[in-house]
């Protein structure tokens, strides 16, 4: 199972939905959506708020040139990232690629900050309330009451 996470704040909903469609058009099957949620954003505080969601996608791209594409898409979706946490009109991250365990200067699967963040798990319960984290091998919904972002 392939997980994405997708997050933007600024015209929120309108590139949530674009990056939904561009994500079909280029060989990325989006299978499930989780609903939208409305969070505070993580790192730079001064911006506005998010709206973020979680998808299972499939797709027979390894994970590299998934990232490459996705980042692609991000700039075709006009993402700047003027530094770090920037506001951004969309940011798609790969959370989960099936069981695979990868840790490279460029990608790392599972997304390292995944289980910290409430608003990947809230998202991810929604569809997988079971889901099982591959690297630390316990249900994700362990994860929940430690979050703070």
């Amino acid at each position: 199972m392939i997980i994405l996470g997708l997050g933007s704040n600024i015209l929120k909903g309108l590139f949530l939905k674009k990056a939904i469609t561009e994500l079909n058009k280029n060989k990325i099957i989006v299978k499930k959506i989780s609903s939208a949620y409305i969070t505070s954003p993580a790192g730079f505080r001064y911006q506005p708020r998010f709206l973020n969601a979680v998808a299972e996608v499939n797709t027979k791209l390894k994970p590299l040139e998934l990232l490459t594409l996705i980042q692609r898409i991000e700039r075709y979706l006009l993402r700047v990232r003027f530094f770090k946490n920037a506001p951004r009109t969309i940011d798609i991250d790969i959370l989960f690629y099936n069981d695979l365990i990868i840790k490279t200067r460029s990608l790392i699967i599972p997304h390292p900050r995944a289980h910290l963040r409430r608003f990947v798990i809230v998202p991810l319960l929604e569809l997988y309330p079971q889901f099982i984290h591959p690297l630390y091998k316990k249900p994700i919904s362990e994860f929940l009451e430690n979050t703070t972002e």
